[in-house]
């Protein structure tokens, strides 16, 4: 009997590397591919299928042909040149209705000029401002935004917020047709719808930064991807935008936060408070970045500086206490009063009233807590008895302390969270 030949063990070896590297191309590009196949087609949702359609391309010719020189150009002709045959076939379409004598106005959208390359940028800032359209729900817009712009799979989307992946599909599918049946203009708003949505990005921005750097619900403390994502984000919106003092301060804000990262967790993956951290490890490039970043949020302030670099300047001195006896509390209670002036809420005055307490001790502190338990945004904040409990400790109220970290605990759908409240209710309670 003939031997029937075997497949080199390399080749499947070369192949799975090129498959790897056409997905690691993907996640980095299909930001640009999206944004510039949307000037073309104007529709997100199709311009992420075109997209879509592209890798499946790269993952038949890659393996075969070898990775192109320039993989994210080839990326980019292969979406564009499907959106222009798209356009055409509806050209096409329309001239059809119109030799039957019907109208092919209705929904045809002209073949406008393929976007130049030097233009991606805008084509990029354009994509943000459409994925953070204020009509779309918080959570649509969120959801919108991880899948477009940071590339990820719905799959990871609903791993990151522990939701159904059912429902995350729900929200992004909801979100592209809501923004293609309200016509939502893919551009940059200018004046003050531009102000007006330029707040509603940064805000997408930190809040999913925030869920990164300290998890709502779920058994981990830390989920460093989505930290990864949003600084990704944040950068990125600095350099399209790098006149907006409110920019860079929410990038420097998420610098300074980010540097923390390592030290924010112990060996077992516990939370590590601040005055507990080791400040040796804390990512001093990072930090770099930061100062660099606050220093352009001063620079093109127009006025008072924004809530994102007030927050800023707060990590900031954080950032130059080499030990946490070294803060600065004073500064960071003089710029807490001025964002909670800039932008009033019951949790600006909560970190308000711990600045206090640091620099002018529990007693000064507790009356300004006091006065916000009975404000509703904070009756299932876990975080209000935590403090109160810190206060009323740090004062030899003991049971009244154990108490409050016992309702913290209660309160909170983390799972290493509420064992470290536990740990203090106990050792309060000793």
């Amino acid at each position: 009997m003939t031997p029937q030949p075997t497949s080199d063990p390399r080749d499947s070896e070369t192949a799975a590397r090129t498959v790897e590297t056409v997905e690691t191309v993907f996640r980095m590009e299909s930001p640009r591919v999206i944004a510039g196949v949307t000037r073309v087609v104007r529709d997100v949702g199709i311009a992420e299928e075109l997209a879509q359609d592209a890798l499946v391309a790269a993952l038949e010719q890659w393996p075969r042909d070898g990775v192109p020189d320039n993989p994210g150009a080839w990326l980019m002709a292969t979406a564009r040149n499907r959106a222009v045959d798209l356009v055409r076939r509806r050209e096409t379409y329309a001239r059809k209705l119109a030799e039957i004598g019907r109208d092919p106005s209705a929904g045809i959208t002209p073949p406008p000029e393929p976007a130049d390359p030097d233009a991606i940028d805008d084509d990029l800032l354009r994509l943000v401002f459409t994925a953070c359209h204020p009509v779309l729900s918080a959570e649509a817009r969120t959801a919108l935004t991880l899948r477009l712009l940071g590339g990820l799979t719905t799959t990871e989307i609903a791993r990151a917020f522990l939701v159904p992946e059912a429902t995350v599909a729900q929200r992004i599918v909801r979100a592209k047709r809501t923004l293609a049946t309200r016509n939502v203009a893919f551009e940059v708003p200018h004046g003050p719808d531009r102000e007006a949505r330029l707040g509603s990005v940064l805000d997408v921005i930190y809040l999913i930064f925030n869920e990164g750097y300290a998890a709502t619900s779920g058994d981990d403390w830390l989920r460093p991807g989505l930290c990864e994502d949003a600084l990704r984000l944040a950068r990125l919106l600095s350099a399209l935008m790098p006149k907006e003092s409110e920019v860079h301060g929410l990038t420097a804000l998420l610098e300074f936060q980010a540097s923390r990262a390592a030290a924010r967790t112990g060996p077992d993956g516990e939370p590590v408070l601040l005055e507990h951290q080791n400040r040796a490890r804390w990512n001093r490039m990072l930090l770099a970045r930061g100062v660099t970043a606050l220093a352009r949020a001063d620079a093109t302030a127009a006025g008072a500086p924004g809530p994102y670099a007030l927050q800023a300047a707060i990590a900031a001195c954080h950032a130059h206490a080499y030990r946490y006896q070294e803060t600065d509390w004073h500064r960071i209670a003089v710029l807490y009063a001025l964002l909670a002036a800039r932008a009033p809420s019951p949790v600006v005055e909560l970190n308000r009233a711990v600045a206090v307490s640091m620099a002018e001790g529990p007693a000064a502190a507790l009356p300004l807590v006091d006065a916000l338990t009975g404000e509703p945004a904070l009756r299932d904040y876990h975080l209000l008895p935590s403090v109160r409990g810190d206060l009323l400790a740090r004062l030899g109220r003991t049971a009244e302390a154990r108490a409050e970290f016992e309702r913290a605990a209660s309160l909170t759908r983390n799972a290493r969270e509420r064992d470290l409240l536990l740990r203090r209710a106990a050792r309060t309670g000793a």
